[in-house]
């Protein structure tokens, strides 16, 4: 009887961004500790990035999600950017969450964009971990379809 193989697959890969002038990143670090704590591999693009920066970085690096913090209020044109961008170089089947100082009130026009999830102050970073795992799992198993 012959054993069966297991293929070991590499950890799901987040990419997570602070897009826009906004310098304060201190959330955007501890969610990317967060991550690596539950066994994601992350790549942190650092301040201050255009959405078309976030959009070749997840491409480059074969993500599996992108998480984008933002805390200037300029969410809605920037995520409609990212959208756009991620959709030009045909990787619009990255899911895109997004956290921050987010007002209640833009929440579904940003899911209107296409952003599975909005994480606002206070979310536990247990439930953020949970859902980008079903997110990666999710577009991993459509990946494989393919």
């Amino acid at each position: 009887m012959s054993s069966p193989q297991y293929i070991e697959e590499r950890p799901f890969k987040v990419i997570v961004a602070k897009i826009g002038l906004d310098g304060h990143d201190r959330g955007a670090k501890v969610i990317a500790r967060a991550l690596k704590d539950a066994g994601f591999e992350v790549v942190y693009t650092g301040i201050r990035q255009t959405p078309e920066q976030v959009a070749r970085a997840a491409v480059e690096e074969d993500a599996d999600v992108i998480g984008i913090s933002i805390l200037s209020g300029a969410h809605i044109h920037h995520i409609q950017r990212l959208m756009e961008k991620l959709k030009e170089m045909g990787a619009d089947d990255i899911p895109v969450v997004v956290g921050g100082t987010i007002p209640v009130i833009d929440v579904d026009k940003l899911k209107e964009l296409g952003v599975k999830d909005v994480f606002l102050p206070g979310e536990s970073l247990r439930r953020i971990t949970d859902v980008i795992r079903t997110l990666a799992e999710e577009r991993r198993r459509k990946v494989r379809l393919l």
